[in-house]
């Protein structure tokens, strides 16, 4: 039976036979599963420290699993204490499945499990869940069919006749006529792509209940074609109002097989993991949230835009270092607003006078405040319980010899109620 451990960002586990601590040979399991992802980076330790004293996660959130154990990582968001270590951490995956449904553009009722489930199950758990109950729905109503063309040896004409076929194969047998048709065909690729999820859900999960709906699905999708995960053609698919209910099935295939939001899957002798950067989901959760509490106003929101250079070669006109800031606000033609979201934890003003804020990082605000001329530069990071003050704007500078604004700000991502209203208070301020 594998055995579950949870972790939180930065937090350690130590090594050991004790009771809390967690075995040499599992954190060397795990580590070694980590050194495989897209994160681990040259060193290899993009995603773990590990050490003879201790496992140690980093900002990179997720699973992994090996045969033997499952290692969940949660972020650090700053949900109420309760004194309840599963508590605090169901709450917490509330968060992150909200977070995710955002980011993926995707409807998910957290209400749908009861708090026992949330405690119980690790985050992969849910996810697998999540995707079996909605792909369970779709399918009750019909799976996605399209006509693709098709050949066959017939005993009566279908389509038209292959002329070359037929007198070459046939010539001597003219019982049988080689046709050329369309054929109404469940083997597409939208199909392909559901079914390859669904065999690879089923070698990650661990619980009896999610592998008997992943084996009941299987069974819906014998007919379809299985295809490697790599060789699935995700480019060919295109959404119109004949399958735009599946559009949310996809974005959570993409989570699990492919690398969105750099999230990565890894199925190595070693185990399996499904990891992504908090750094990335809070740009995108927050991204979208904006765009949301903008809508309606005079304002209007780009996310990942701007693409201007810093340099221009003098010589030759060539364009160096380009810039891609996460959230340009504009008003009319003017750019009024630059935001760059930051997945760390700022200090309050009285331990440190900077609050933590890194010196790139103002170097990075101060290039958009000259490139995009904006007059507001806001660098927006998670808030947490240790800052006495609450939610918002922080700190207001004036750029050295200029009238931008350079402000500090907090968003509470463990409030899940009124976020909208919340960033909208903050694009106003």
């Amino acid at each position: 039976m594998s055995v579950w451990y949870t972790l939180r960002e930065w937090e350690k586990l130590p090594c050991g036979d004790g009771v809390g601590e967690i075995p040499h040979r599992h954190a060397a399991q795990l580590a070694t599963l980590a050194e495989s992802s897209l994160f681990a980076g040259k060193s290899g330790g993009g995603v773990l420290n590990h050490g003879w004293r201790a496992l140690g996660a980093r900002d990179v959130v997720g699973i992994l699993a090996t045969k033997e154990c499952t290692l969940e990582i949660l972020p650090k968001i700053s949900v109420a204490s309760v004194g309840n270590v599963a508590v605090e951490n169901a709450e917490i995956r509330k968060r992150l499945v909200h977070m995710l449904a955002v980011a993926l553009d995707m409807r998910i009722d957290v209400g749908a499990f009861t708090d026992i489930q949330w405690q119980q199950q690790t985050l992969l758990e849910i996810l697998v869940r999540i995707f079996c109950d909605k792909l369970t729905a779709a399918v009750r109503n019909g799976m996605p069919r399209r006509y693709i063309d098709d050949t066959g040896d017939l005993r009566v004409l279908r389509g038209t006749l292959d002329t070359v076929r037929q007198f070459t194969r046939h010539a001597a047998n003219p019982s049988r006529l080689s046709c050329r048709f369309d054929s109404l065909s469940e083997d597409i690729v939208l199909n392909q792509i559901m079914k390859a999820t669904v065999l690879h859900l089923a070698r990650l999960t661990r619980s009896s209940d999610n592998q008997q709906r992943l084996r009941e699905l299987a069974f819906v999708y014998a007919d379809v074609t299985e295809i490697r995960s790599s060789d699935l053609k995700w480019n060919s698919i295109v959404l119109d109002r004949t399958n735009s209910r599946w559009r949310e099935l996809l974005n959570l295939a993409q989570l699990f097989l492919s690398n969105r939001f750099q999230t990565t899957t890894q199925g190595t002798g070693q185990g399996t993991a499904l990891l992504f950067g908090m750094n990335e989901l809070f740009e995108e959760y927050i991204g979208r949230m904006i765009v949301r509490a903008a809508a309606g106003g005079d304002a209007t929101v780009t996310l990942q835009g701007g693409r201007r250079f810093c340099l221009t070669s003098v010589d030759d006109g060539a364009q160096l270092f380009q810039t891609k800031p996460d959230i340009l606000v504009r008003r009319g033609s003017a750019i009024t607003h630059v935001i760059d979201t930051k997945w760390k934890r700022i200090s309050a003003k009285m331990s440190d006078p900077k609050r933590g804020v890194s010196q790139s990082d103002v170097y990075q605000m101060m290039a958009y405040g000259q490139l995009y001329r904006t007059p507001r530069l806001t660098l927006l990071y998670p808030h947490h319980a240790g800052l006495a003050d609450g939610e918002g704007i922080h700190e207001r500078h004036r750029i050295s010899g200029h009238e931008t604004i350079l402000e500090t700000a907090t968003i509470d991502v463990a409030r899940g109620a009124g976020m909208v209203d919340r960033l909208r208070v903050l694009l106003s301020s």
